[in-house]
């Protein structure tokens, strides 16, 4: 007879506390990643002197890649294969990385001229920071919803030692 083992995107306990205190450090997690991301898929595109659809496509390719692999580490680490640990960053990421994307880029496209703007240049960067800010504001609650279902960041506390 075959064992049963769980699918690594099932949380062995019970799903944390759904507290504010809880979800905004997923949060925080989320927005380092998408920060990396998007900051270094904006600087090149800027710097490449790409339109704005392709830069935007490359800031958000960008924070997914390092979205994801800030949450495969520790799960790599508590000795997950790297297949199982994609799974598990998927589970975890894909939702909270995908709200934070489109309210930083939306936010980012309604400033006027802040997509146009150098690099070296205070809009470009302040209206980075404030739509950054503004998404993490607005993906809170998102993961203390799937926090709470045991889904998003419940999903990775299980490897975290």
């Amino acid at each position: 007879m075959a064992v049963s083992h769980p699918s690594p995107t099932t949380p062995l306990h019970p799903a944390p506390a759904a507290s504010w205190r809880t979800a905004s450090s997923a949060t925080l997690h989320c927005l380092t990643g998408c920060a990396i991301g998007e900051v270094l898929g904006l600087v090149l595109a800027t710097w490449w002197g790409w339109p704005d659809a392709p830069s935007i496509a490359l800031a958000v390719a960008l924070a997914f890649v390092f979205g994801y692999a800030l949450t495969m580490r520790p799960v790599l680490r508590a000795g997950i294969s790297f297949r199982d640990a994609v799974k598990v960053a998927l589970a975890a990421d894909t939702l909270s990385i995908l709200t934070m994307e489109i309210v930083d880029n939306a936010i980012l496209l309604a400033v006027p001229g802040a997509m146009a703007a150098g690099l070296l240049s205070g809009l470009f960067w302040g209206s980075l920071a404030v739509a950054l800010a503004i998404a993490f504001v607005v993906t809170v609650p998102v993961n203390r919803a799937l926090i709470t279902r045991g889904k998003g960041h419940a999903v990775v506390h299980q490897y975290h030692h």
